[in-house]
């Protein structure tokens, strides 16, 4: 089975088909406004509260706005989901990293919000960019 068989939602195949995986898109960022809570056993564990970040188009009759973001740290939602299977490896596409922003490479079963850690300067993302890597967990 190919990711893009356990992925729905993609926004255009041909671009986010990649030779070592999906790329993943950005729907929408997420500022934590309010902690939440993780105790030992569970029975006071709280969801942070989230407030989303303002998107602003950077020219007039522009489609699709820009996320500006300062140094720290988001919450990233995406445009596609995962079907039930086998656990799959999600990683910071490279273009984000070496613009000084990355997420941490982990083992999915489902995409939901994903932390992502801004330095420097901050980073300007775009609506429906391509964001992180989907790969087989075994690389492929």
């Amino acid at each position: 089975m190919s990711l893009t068989d356990r992925v729905e939602g993609i926004v255009h195949e041909e671009t986010q088909s990649r030779d070592r995986g999906l790329d993943l898109t950005l729907k929408e960022v997420h500022e934590i406004a309010e902690p939440g809570r993780v105790d030992f056993g569970g029975g006071e564990l709280a969801e942070a509260e989230l407030s989303a970040h303002e998107r602003t188009l950077r020219n007039p009759g522009d489609e699709y706005g820009w996320w500006y973001l300062d140094a720290g740290g988001y919450l990233l939602e995406y445009n596609e989901t995962l079907t039930e299977g086998e656990p799959l490896t999600l990683q910071t596409r490279e273009a984000v990293r070496a613009r000084g922003a990355f997420h941490p490479t982990v083992t999915v079963e489902d995409l939901g919000p994903m932390p992502l850690w801004v330095g420097g300067n901050g980073i300007r993302l775009k609506e429906n960019a391509r964001v992180s890597t989907l790969l087989a967990s075994d690389g492929r």
